[in-house]
């Protein structure tokens, strides 16, 4: 259409008609006189709206998907964040669980041996002043620890004392091939020296080549003078091998420790010895021996076995 002078005229009128309408209708309220003009429209447009919110719909939400995707991210990430602090929780409880077992072990081996001791956590192995066997642990001279004391576990000996500084001290593990203790057979008395050997059983040096001794007997402690490196009667192992004597003057044997060297975390120094020597109370109980079931079977003759037992 032109841009004439009737046009304009034309377009003017229908705008004032417009507003003439929407002022009657506001008016009027509910009773407008264009309200059936307005629901024969909807009634006619509604469909279209219809489609068109369809297809807009899935657009518009997966505009409210993105605009609430920073949220769930953060409530995700505030979730696992949750669980893994939860799983080091529950972690950092077993493992005191474990220690509380451990420090438990000790102080029940001390008061069955009546020593007295200093409780101590293992925080470094390794290689220390040419040792190969060796530990580090928590507490030293101002904790009253000195050189050449004995070192134990709740289950029994660890190593001696080398090495003491203010707050720490190292600690020589019965497994070095550097370390050798005194012991005693349990119940023979039978004297002899262990020695370690790195991942190996002990190796023990019986004094007496003709020692009646078999697998299964145990070992501990024999003490040394004054109680230094060595308290006596702290369990050492249990004989797993025995070589034959051959006439020698003394017997070799090969005793599987108590303590597992590569599991050490708490562990207690011996700051003071026993008055009298505990013997074999530190030893733990032997395991009652697992009857063995005897079966028994007994043949029952038939009823059409005839009575004199041949078969006809």
């Amino acid at each position: 259409m032109r841009d004439t002078r009737e046009s304009r005229l034309l377009l003017v009128l229908l705008i004032a008609v417009a507003f003439a309408l929407i002022t009657v209708d506001i008016r009027g309220g509910e009773d407008s006189p264009v309200d059936g003009a307005r629901q024969a429209a909807a009634a006619a447009f509604g469909p279209i709206e219809n489609g068109v919110a369809s297809a807009v719909d899935p657009v518009g939400n997966a505009v409210s998907a993105v605009r609430d995707s920073g949220e769930r991210h953060d409530r995700l990430t505030g979730l696992e964040q949750e669980n893994a602090a939860l799983k080091a929780k529950l972690g950092s409880d077993d493992r005191n669980r474990s220690r509380l077992a451990q420090l438990d072990k000790t102080l029940k081996i001390a008061g069955a041996g009546q020593y007295g001791i200093k409780g101590a956590e293992v925080i470094a192995i390794g290689a220390a002043q040419g040792f190969s066997w060796t530990i580090t642990i928590d507490i030293g001279a101002r904790d009253g620890v000195k050189r050449d004391m004995t070192v134990l576990n709740g289950d029994g000996l660890v190593g001696r004392v080398t090495t003491v500084g203010p707050n720490t001290a190292t600690v020589l593990l019965a497994s070095d091939p550097d370390f050798t203790v005194g012991t005693r057979m349990e119940a023979s008395d039978e004297l002899g020296f262990a020695s370690g050997q790195g991942d190996r059983p002990l190796r023990v040096e019986l004094l007496n080549g003709k020692a009646d001794v078999k697998r299964g007997d145990r070992l501990v402690t024999f003490g040394s003078q004054a109680d230094k490196p060595f308290v006596p009667g702290v369990p050492v192992g249990v004989v797993s091998r025995v070589d034959p004597s051959g006439g020698d003057l003394t017997r070799t044997l090969y005793v599987t420790p108590y303590v597992s060297f590569t599991k050490l975390d708490i562990v207690g120094v011996v700051v003071e010895a026993p008055k009298k020597d505990p013997r074999d109370t530190v030893l733990p109980s032997k395991p009652k021996p697992v009857p063995t079931p005897t079966v028994t079977v007994t043949v029952t003759p038939s009823a059409n076995a005839p009575e004199d037992g041949q078969q006809q």
